[in-house]
């Protein structure tokens, strides 16, 4: 403890005096180093003799202004690296040549000219020796009050080049303490990279328990997805905290810092291989179009806006019924922009509006000749619309059916809705509301068969991520220390992330003929209890269950919530119809004709107007196949 606090008294000096220490280190070394000097050149240790007085005078003098000069003691000697010994070097290089023309100069039996050359390669080695042990001893960590690593000992998943960029960053901001690399080449195993040891994979329990290693960062952002689960799976039995860097794209835009390590994203809990998007696909109903966002401020909505912003559109319109949420997505678009370049800001258009506002939409859509509408905007939060049922008609419902209409009023070429998998069979209203929105798509379609707008739904499961969804909810619930609460042990899902479906979603709607009801493939569904447990797991932490009632993080069962299935389903029919893409089904659904929809409508607007909600569940069980209210 007292190496310690000795460490942290002297890393808490002022940087002056830091200088200054390591410029009187440097005067001893040139002084050492003249000693030396004479002691090779007389082939034995010597004392000192007055007459050679000018040999180390003329050292420290010449030595001390160069160093200065060249920055040598602007680096922080518990960083130093290769750069700051190649500075050294120069300097010393340059000083060596002024020293032996002074030694030249001063040449008598008692200063040999031999002194002026050797003098400066011990030197340098005296000096490099200094900074490597400086990094050793105070490098590797900034010690708190308790002498401990600030946050901890970390082990960095990856020697390559990221991994060695994030290994400076760290040591210069003195969070971790650095136990070394983990590699799965045997080419770099047993090496030592910038003064740490590069380890086994098979090593890594050993490690934590010689080293008390408490996180392991992945920097490995080229590996194929299969290789990324395969480590996971394997640290998961080591009970230590996972964290990881970003891809190579946003690794590419700069060079790595501290602030880039951040906990596993999404798909690496999920461990779903995703399928690269087809770029014609992607830009088909975007490139130099006019392209309205609903919703454009929630989790798909936002990631939609990322997406076809990518696929350069003529403008962006971002529509959002909340000031703050769409504040937040305009500024993050404009910033984005302002960073890489190449696209005006000036093209994205953020609009408050309401499609429950079918006057407001009439404006927009008047104004901006909008050429393809993605439509995000739905209250989705199963609970609460079962609690106002209302509110979730008139925004999924009405909202939709106004927005349709408007879009094919002002000749929209594609209109696209984001619906869910709860639309099947539902139990509960915000899932019949969503099922009654794709019914209001499939009869305007079908009006329209030969010409107007092209109406198509994309149905999909839960997106990993996304507000509301359970990834965020654990995780701020493993980070209080628990519990994590589950509503039924056996609670399934389907789950994505959020890239992921709005990639999906933009290729099945350039797929579109008009009418179609697109199902993603969202792979095997995944028990809750499941990715409660590996998040907790990953985090460095055990569950606390009937096996291990000392662990870390309990999960309880709460019970399910109104309105809440223990399964969801994709399909209403049977028997989808594959597409081109892998990923893209589509769903074979009945539907009413226009005129009897917009009967029905009538009915629900008044219902609505009425808060006649009985009558309101009763049509709803009429319309949507399946759906029986819990």
């Amino acid at each position: 403890m007292w190496v310690a606090n000795m460490k942290n008294n002297i890393l808490n000096l002022p940087r002056w005096l830091k200088q200054l220490v390591a410029m009187l280190v440097d005067v001893i070394c040139v002084i050492l180093a003249t000693w030396l000097a004479y002691s090779l050149r007389l082939e034995e240790w010597h004392g000192f003799i007055p007459q050679q007085k000018f040999a180390y005078i003329a050292a420290v003098l010449l030595a001390i202004p160069v160093f200065i000069q060249f920055g040598v003691y602007k680096t922080v000697l518990r960083f130093a690296g290769a750069h700051s010994i190649a500075l050294m070097g120069k300097a010393i290089a340059i000083y060596g040549v002024l020293y032996f023309t002074a030694i030249f100069m001063l040449a008598s039996p008692y200063i040999y000219r031999s002194i002026g050359f050797v003098q400066p390669i011990i030197l340098f080695i005296l000096m490099a020796l200094c900074r490597v042990l400086a990094s050793v001893g105070f490098g590797f960590s900034s010690y708190g009050k308790n002498g401990r690593p600030v946050l901890g000992t970390l082990l960095i998943y990856g020697a390559g080049h990221s991994g060695m960029q994030i290994a400076t960053a760290l040591r210069q901001s003195g969070q971790y303490f650095l136990a070394g690399y983990i590699d799965d080449s045997p080419q770099y195993q047993g090496s030592m990279i910038n003064g740490l040891m590069v380890y086994s994979p098979d090593e890594i329990a050993r490690l934590i328990k010689t080293h008390g290693v408490s996180d392991i960062l992945l920097a490995m952002p080229s590996i194929g997805r299969a290789r990324r689960n395969q480590i996971l799976q394997g640290l998961r039995e080591h009970q230590i905290h996972v964290r990881s860097l970003p891809d190579l794209i946003d690794l590419a835009q700069g060079r790595v810092t501290v602030l880039d390590i951040k906990e596993l994203e999404p798909d690496d809990l999920l461990g779903r291989e995703s399928v690269e998007p087809d770029a014609q696909l992607i830009s088909k109903n975007i490139q130099n179009k006019v392209v309205l966002v609903s919703g454009a401020g929630g989790s798909i909505g936002s990631e939609l806006c990322r997406q076809i912003l990518r696929a350069n559109p003529e403008k962006l319109l971002l529509l959002d019924h909340s000031e703050f949420n769409l504040y937040v997505i305009e500024a993050e678009i404009v910033n984005s922009l302002q960073i890489f370049g190449g696209y005006a800001a000036e093209r994205i258009i953020p609009i408050l509006g309401s499609v429950k506002d079918e006057r407001r939409l009439d404006e927009i859509f008047a104004r901006w000749k909008v050429d393809t509408v993605y439509h995000a905007a739905a209250y989705k939060h199963v609970p609460l619309v079962e609690c106002n049922p209302i509110e979730g008609l008139e925004n999924n419902v009405i909202g939709t059916l106004n927005l349709a209409i408007v879009a094919q009023k002002h000749g929209v070429d594609n209109f696209v809705l984001i619906s869910t998998d709860k639309a099947v069979r539902p139990t509960n209203v915000m899932g019949a509301t969503k099922r009654f929105a794709e019914l209001i798509l499939q009869a305007l379609a079908d009006a329209n068969k030969e010409k107007g707008t092209c109406f198509s739904m994309v149905r999909f499961g839960n997106v990993l991520g996304s507000s509301g969804s359970v990834v965020p909810l654990f995780r701020e619930q493993i980070r209080v220390g628990g519990p994590i609460t589950l509503t039924h042990a056996e609670v399934t899902r389907y789950f994505m992330t959020i890239p992921e479906a709005a990639q999906l979603v933009i290729q099945a709607g350039a797929m579109a003929k008009g009418g179609e009801v697109f199902v993603l493939d969202m792979g095997d569904p995944v028990k809750i209890y499941d990715l409660a447990r590996r998040m907790v797991e990953l985090s460095g932490l055990s569950v606390q269950d009937d096996q291990n009632p000392h662990g870390d993080i309990e999960i309880v069962v709460t019970g399910l919530r109104p309105g809440e299935k223990l399964y969801e389903e994709l399909l209403i029919g049977e028997n989808p119809a594959s597409t081109t893409h892998p990923r893209i089904m589509m769903a074979r659904e009945e539907y009413l004709s226009f005129s009897d929809l917009m009967q029905e409508i009538e009915i629900l607007k008044t219902s609505i107007t009425q808060s006649k909600i009985e009558t309101l569940i009763a049509q709803l069980k009429r319309l949507v196949h399946g759906y029986q209210p819990t």
